[in-house]
């Protein structure tokens, strides 16, 4: 591989969270809305508001509802192409998709669509490549490099990025000069080392949130004594980005970058 600095994109799903991963020292964000469940649409007004101040560049999620298929009908599909639209028009950076046919096959047509709606923004496809077959994952990386993606996201068929290594090492050695693999789901400080020597990736993802440790910092929203939730995720603390778990993250990447 030629010789580069090992980038880091965060995940986040709001302001706060977004400056956090800049302060940290991250390359570029992936702005979405609801982690909690995997990652949705953001809104234009969040885009907005970072793109008055904000100096990295803004990823944009295209995932109109929660589930784990990633099989959209027609409505759904033209739900995400009107958020594009919006999403570019007030200064997306790029994007994030990815669309299954029921035989969890890469949906050619609906990255079609979207590609034709990125203007040549970058578009990233997301870890719906992780529910495609690991038998055809060298052929499925070729097809989304000839659609026009520029990167992959992905955990290497695996529920975390540390137990999927080899499978991405294996797709990182062979198309690594035709696109980026990136992978990501469960990335910590711990294994980020582990993870960066296998895989020998120039990016990976992560959401840099630590609750456990030296670097913990309070839920970034109050919780409200009552009997009254707006929803099941409300049991739990809402975290944000720690800029301390950011700068960590990039400083181990900085030693290992060539």
């Amino acid at each position: 591989m030629s010789c580069q600095d090992i980038k880091l994109e965060v995940c986040v799903d709001s302001i706060r969270s977004a400056f956090a991963a800049e302060d940290g020292g991250a390359a570029r964000i992936e702005l979405c809305s609801a982690l909690g469940e995997g990652g949705l649409t953001p809104s234009v007004g969040t885009l907005k508001v970072l793109k008055d101040s904000f100096t990295l560049p803004i990823f944009c999620m295209l995932r109109p509802r929660r589930g784990t298929d990633f099989v959209y009908d027609d409505k759904e599909l033209s739900a995400v192409l009107t958020d594009m639209d919006l999403l570019r028009a007030n200064g997306a950076d790029g994007f994030v998709f990815g669309s299954l046919n029921p035989d969890r096959s890469i949906n050619v047509d609906h990255c079609r669509q979207v590609m034709l709606h990125s203007d040549g923004l970058p578009v990233t496809f997301h870890r719906a490549f992780d529910l495609t077959d690991q038998k055809f994952m060298h052929e499925n990386v070729q097809l989304l490099k000839e659609l026009g993606f520029k990167r992959i996201l992905s955990s290497g068929f695996r529920p975390s990025a540390a137990a999927g290594a080899d499978f991405l090492a294996q797709m990182i050695a062979k198309h690594h000069r035709e696109i980026i693999i990136m992978p990501g789901a469960g990335i910590k400080v711990p294994n980020l080392e582990e993870i960066l020597t296998t895989t020998r990736c120039r990016e990976f993802h992560a959401s840099a949130m630590d609750t456990a440790s030296e670097d913990y910092v309070a839920p970034t929203t109050t919780r409200m004594e009552c009997d009254v939730t707006m929803g099941k995720q409300d049991i739990d603390p809402y975290y944000g980005t720690n800029p301390n778990v950011v700068r960590k993250m990039v400083t181990i990447a900085s030693a290992m970058s060539c």
